[in-house]
């Protein structure tokens, strides 16, 4: 009697799952960041003076750890009080304004500190918000916005 052997037979041997060689990833969970601008941090009610000297300040950037993060981006919006006429009843009407613009150093630009300087009334806001950080391994992370609040 002939016993044949298939090809489907002749490959009984199991086969082993081979992963490609790589690296396990290492996910990166960011620090805690905190934003300060002088000695302020979050949503802070200031005098116009005490505003006037915090713009010339740079803002920052820390973790628990105390370790200074490099500022990548933030934007800076002034929201402004003013006053508008109707010209047929020639009733005035308070209204707001808001100029905002990207900023990639601190402190703030001259042109900005400069009309800033001129303009600041009780009532009105700057606000330090979208604030891009960089750690020394080039993470970027948000980190928390500032307000100053006139008043």
């Amino acid at each position: 009697m002939f016993m044949g052997v298939s090809a489907a037979q002749a490959q009984t041997k199991p086969v082993k799952n081979v992963k490609p060689a790589t690296k396990p990833v290492q996910k990166f969970r960011p620090p805690k960041l905190y934003t300060t601008l002088g000695s302020k941090s979050d949503s802070v009610g200031v005098t116009v003076e005490e505003a006037l000297d915090l713009i010339n300040l740079p803002l920052t950037i820390t973790d628990d750890k105390k370790n200074v993060y490099t500022i990548s981006s933030y934007q800076c919006m002034y929201k402004k009080r003013g006053v508008t006429e109707d010209e047929q009843s020639g009733k005035v009407s308070p209204v707001t304004s808001i100029s905002a613009q990207r900023f990639t150093s601190t402190p703030l630009s001259e042109l900005w500190r400069t009309i800033i300087s001129q303009q600041l009334k009780t009532g009105e806001e700057i606000y330090f918000y979208d604030i891009v950080a960089t750690d020394a391994q080039k993470h970027l992370m948000f980190a928390p916005t500032v307000k100053l609040v006139i008043k």
